[in-house]
């Protein structure tokens, strides 16, 4: 392949100059992630250690699906005694359900004796043993702010999140369970609790009044507020929002919306490359034909309204075969406000034979009427050469003439 390589900028587009401006909230912290991103697209107090409530329980769920394959076996209830402020489905100590039916008490009506029934199973008749199991996970997925003292969310010592951690939980949740993630989206459900059954009811109620939500996980104490990580997907791409310590539900639902609805106004999804989409011809050398170059795989990101996108592709100034079908012979940059953000491959979208050495003398001494002369030439050249080596045939009797 030829060395010399060209940089092209291929595309240049700019959204709106004005920015909307960022919400006021009346939260004691708050953040807003792009789903499955590590950095967050807005937050306020972003890394403060607070009360969390019930989405504590977040982890718990985290920690019983890792740990249980089958959700239709059955967990028995241990001792459990209820505290001031618990919520719960009426277990009694004895009774028996199976982990899906605590699962989905334990996400929807965020009931306690689900989560300590869960605890005291999985890990294997110890509370504490499961709460270690909460932090070790805590620990793994890097959520530094972040360390519990109890599997239901109850203002106990110890027990805190953060807003961004809350955030990347929830998010590793929704990507690491499709349980979880339908689950957290339903408004209600039936379960049946030892030998009854009973309808529980989502405690997140933007489900069903704002379509484009779909969960996550509400909580309330005294000492955290009203709790709500929430997530939406509209015009292509979601987000994961946290508002922590409002003043009651329907300050808890206004800041959520407020913060999402920021989110998706600010920013917007961009397509700019496709794999397979033709990016450029390169000509071949010793030869007029081309070889056409297609991007090696498709890129999509969600960017501020206000980002100045471009893209610059690398490539050589001419290809020589032989070389592959999927041969990478360059990439493209792309830029967000100066930013490289992707390299993407650039491929061959045929293979490329090799030129063969005749062609390469042609092309060197200028096209294939030169050729034919020198193809020629070597071929009177050889035939004189054997005629002048040929050995003279002297007949008998003859003698040599000096």
């Amino acid at each position: 392949m030829v060395a010399a390589i060209a940089a092209a900028a291929l595309l240049t587009c700019a959204g709106p100059a004005l920015a909307t401006p960022a919400p006021d909230l009346q939260v004691t912290g708050a953040s807003l992630f792009l789903a499955g991103a590590a950095k967050p697209l807005w937050s306020e107090n972003g890394n403060a250690e607070l009360a969390i409530a019930s989405t504590t329980k977040l982890m718990t769920a985290l920690v019983v699906l890792q740990h249980v394959s089958n959700l239709n076996q059955v967990f028995t209830q241990g001792s459990w005694v209820d505290q001031p402020g618990d919520s719960q489905i009426g277990l009694v100590p004895g009774e028996k359900m199976t982990v899906r039916d605590l699962l989905v008490a334990l996400l929807l009506p965020s009931a306690d004796d689900a989560a300590a029934d869960l605890a005291y199973n999985v890990g294997d008749g110890s509370t504490a043993k499961f709460v270690a199991m909460m932090n070790a996970e805590a620990r793994e997925l890097g959520l530094k702010h972040t360390h519990y003292t109890t599997p239901s969310g109850l203002d106990t010592p110890g027990n805190y999140s953060s807003p961004d951690d809350l955030v990347r939980l929830a998010d590793y949740d929704t990507s690491y369970s499709a349980f979880f993630r339908h689950t957290v989206d339903l408004r209600s459900a039936r379960i049946t609790v030892g030998n009854h059954q009973m309808t529980v009811a989502n405690t997140d109620t933007l489900l069903g009044v704002v379509p484009w939500v779909h969960g996550v996980k509400t909580g309330h104490t005294l000492e955290a507020g009203y709790v709500l990580v929430s997530q939406g997907t509209r015009d292509g791409f979601t987000l994961t929002a946290s508002v922590l310590g409002t003043d009651s539900e329907a300050e808890r639902n206004a800041n959520a919306l407020a913060l999402l609805n920021y989110g998706f106004s600010e920013y917007h999804l961009i397509r700019p490359l496709h794999r397979g989409q033709a990016l450029g011809w390169l000509p071949v050398a010793y030869s007029n034909t081309h070889a056409r170059v297609v991007v090696g795989r498709s890129f999509t990101d969600v960017v501020p309204d206000s980002a100045r996108v471009v893209l610059k592709r690398k490539l050589p100034k001419q290809l020589s075969g032989p070389l592959a079908a999927g041969t990478v012979v360059g990439h493209v940059r792309v830029l967000v406000s100066g930013k490289v953000v992707a390299v993407v491959p650039l491929r061959l979208r045929r293979a490329l034979p090799a030129v063969s050495t005749m062609t390469k003398v042609a092309r060197a001494l200028g096209g294939p009427f030169t050729l034919i002369c020198v193809v020629l030439a070597l071929a009177a050249a050889a035939v004189f050469t054997v005629r002048r080596r040929r050995p003279r045939v002297v007949a008998a009797g003859q003698s040599r003439q000096r």
